[in-house]
């Protein structure tokens, strides 16, 4: 068991372990976690599939209970959702019938906020994430990225203690995944949010992270923690970005190994150079 940060905790997870009913039987996803986040630090979750990630965001975010240990939350037990911790999506979640500004507010409205005073923070909000002429647009004349700033406006927008993310930027391409990393950072850096964050690119955990912890394959465990001392903002193709990045992916090569192992059939190995050529008796392996 390896206790992961140190100090007053924002977020603290002690001994959480959380199974699934399957198709075989009991599934372990996670497994005697620990985990401190302090107030204001950037925590990036990285493991292999079905390492428990998003399991623990859910977790943390109220929408599932431990079967055992604790979710505290500034000392208390976390035991349901609550806006102090609001959470994005892979996709977003958005409500396509709303304007930019109308998913913003959707959450204030939930509140029970004025309407002057929604309007008032929903615009502060989207000029946050670099959205300010663009509250009345509806959501099919945004792009992806723009869509993924709306429902980082619509978290922020709650003024949460504890900003989770489940994997928001894999769904777009390179170019608009590094503008999100430079928003997310200037957000960070202006507001002092508490953020976790999932994702599977280990440039990405590098290059957003104040502390990037490595789960292990499942059952998850805290495998070690990589603390990322690197001056922001960052950038993926930094070199010490770079440099980060492969110490992590050196953490996660056996559980990589393994689930290669149990995914693909046992005569398949990973091409070690040139291109790989069709099988035998496929479509077009005599063109």
């Amino acid at each position: 068991m390896q206790r992961a940060g140190s100090g007053v905790a924002r977020l603290a997870l002690r001994g959480v372990t959380k199974c699934f009913a399957a198709r075989a039987g009991l599934v372990t996803a996670v497994e005697d976690i620990d985990l401190d986040v302090a107030p204001g630090e950037f925590v990036v979750l990285v493991g292999p599939s079905g390492c428990g990630k998003s399991t623990l965001l859910s977790l943390i975010a109220g929408f599932e209970q431990p079967d055992s240990g604790a979710v505290l939350e500034d000392g208390e037990p976390v035991r349901g959702p609550g806006r102090d911790r609001s959470l994005v999506f892979q996709d977003g979640a958005l409500f396509p019938w709303l304007s930019a500004r109308g998913n913003v507010e959707f959450g204030l409205r939930q509140m029970g906020l004025a309407a002057r005073e929604r309007r008032q923070r929903a615009d502060a909000t989207l000029a946050l994430v670099h959205l300010a002429r663009f509250g009345d647009h509806n959501l099919h004349e945004l792009s992806g990225g723009m869509r993924q700033r709306v429902a980082l406006a619509r978290a922020l927008a709650l003024e949460p203690r504890v900003l989770l993310m489940d994997e928001p930027f894999s769904s777009l391409d390179a170019h608009t995944r590094d503008d999100l990393h430079q928003v997310v950072q200037e957000i960070r850096e202006r507001t002092g949010q508490t953020i976790v964050f999932v994702t599977h690119n280990v440039r990405e955990a590098a290059a957003l992270g104040d502390r990037v912890v490595v789960l292990s394959a499942r059952p998850g465990r805290v495998r070690t923690v990589v603390p990322v001392q690197i001056a922001r903002p960052r950038a993926v193709d930094d070199v010490d970005v770079v440099t980060i990045a492969q110490r992590i992916a050196r953490a996660l090569r056996d559980d990589y190994q393994r689930e290669r192992r149990e995914e693909y059939d046992l005569d398949w190995q990973p091409a070690e150079a040139g291109v790989l050529r069709p099988l035998d008796g496929v479509l077009g392996d005599r063109i």
